[in-house]
């Protein structure tokens, strides 16, 4: 699992909408940098140094994996994707968005790019107010006093700091959205591969499917027609009993569960591989044990074409799937497809990753987490 750590943030705005300006940064914040903890109310001051419009101002609390230099290179990426322009110099002017590292967890850095903690907030009553309102106890690892102390003991700014009535939206993070997250594609779409990705950044109990461990399947691979009904029938038994116990056994010291399959995956295969009179046995079977399983919070489908699916598959070299046909990946996808449009009430993300290499490509698998961290069922 990637080290969390917690830094805080001033944002602050003074042209166009500075409402919307300001939510713009926190939303895109938390889709590419962290989870944000506590954002504090909205504070309206004068412009500082400058004459110009009022500034909208907020400090935040934020959890992130990144070191402070991509920290820094996130945030300026943000300010630019908003529309800001810095000068050359450093000089005091209206902008657009304006987002400053204050504090890193209680570390002193010192670069030629910045210097944490900043080394103006201590004087700045539009800092210091919202900073002193999320975190009053925090100590500043240079003064050691609190946050609280030092905007009241030490503050030499009288500025007027104002609270307004709008409030920013804090955007939930993936812990507190999602309870059970299913990851699904077809063969070699790589669902294993994120889920235990996940599980390690979000520190996630991982459920995965036990394929390797059924031994009518590599016999269902030479001879389709005489293994697929006890191979299927063995998969849904083995998947409802894993389903059942693992989702039934939070584990405390995990954020959410995160599993490679859901259980409908099973009734999908049995379409392609058996005949019509196995079939209705076949759900017959399924419909009862589906009643009873526990159906995830959000469901994301890896889709994956045909020709990469058959190069991943070719690449992991497992002798009992050698023999998949372009026609039987074919039939898979369509199956899935059937089914996402089906069942209209599970909350399903759809994700192309044709060109993804998110195991490979860091920023591949970054974009991937945006993506479920931006869905909105």
């Amino acid at each position: 699992m990637k080290i969390q750590r917690t830094t805080y943030l001033s944002l602050g705005s003074n042209q166009e909408n500075c409402m919307q300006n300001l939510q713009n940064a926190v939303d895109l914040i938390a889709q590419n940098v962290g989870d944000i903890t506590c954002i504090s109310s909205v504070y309206k001051t004068a412009a500082w140094g400058f004459k110009s419009d009022d500034f909208l101002n907020i400090c935040l609390q934020l959890t992130t994996n990144l070191i402070p230099e991509v920290l820094l290179e996130r945030l300026l990426n943000i300010e630019q994707k908003l529309g800001r322009i810095r000068p050359f110099e450093d000089v005091y002017e209206p902008r657009i968005i304006d987002i400053d590292i204050l504090l890193f967890e209680d570390e002193i850095i010192v670069s030629k790019n910045f210097i944490v903690p900043h080394k103006a907030m201590l004087n700045r009553q539009f800092v210091m107010v919202p900073l002193a309102e999320i975190a009053p106890n925090l100590i500043h690892p240079i003064t050691k006093k609190t946050i609280l102390a030092n905007l009241n003991e030490n503050c030499e700014d009288a500025s007027k700091v104002e609270k307004i009535e709008a409030q920013i939206i804090r955007p939930l993070s993936l812990v507190e959205k999602y309870n059970y997250i299913a990851i699904e594609g077809n063969i070699g779409a790589g669902k294993t591969s994120l889920a235990k990705m996940m599980s390690d950044d979000f520190n996630a109990k991982i459920v995965l499917e036990r394929f390797a461990e059924n031994p009518f399947l590599p016999k269902f691979y030479d001879d389709k027609e005489r293994f697929a009904f006890p191979l299927e029938m063995s998969f849904l038994a083995d998947r409802y009993q894993q389903l059942m116990d693992d989702l039934a056994q939070f584990d405390l010291f995990k954020n959410f569960i995160i599993s490679d399959y859901y259980i409908f995956k099973s009734l999908i295969f049995a379409q392609v591989t058996l005949t019509q009179d196995e079939y209705n046995l076949y759900r017959r079977m399924f419909d009862l044990i589906y009643k009873e399983i526990s159906k995830p919070d959000l469901y994301v489908y890896l889709y994956q074409n045909t020709e990469r699916l058959l190069e991943n598959i070719k690449m992991r070299g497992r002798d009992y799937e050698r023999n998949i046909t372009t026609d039987y990946l074919e039939k898979i996808h369509q199956g899935y497809a059937t089914f996402i449009k089906s069942d209209q009430k599970l909350k399903t993300l759809i994700i192309d990753i044709s060109n993804f290499d998110f195991v490979n490509r860091p920023e591949d698998y970054e974009s991937l987490i945006q993506k479920i961290k931006a869905f909105k069922a």
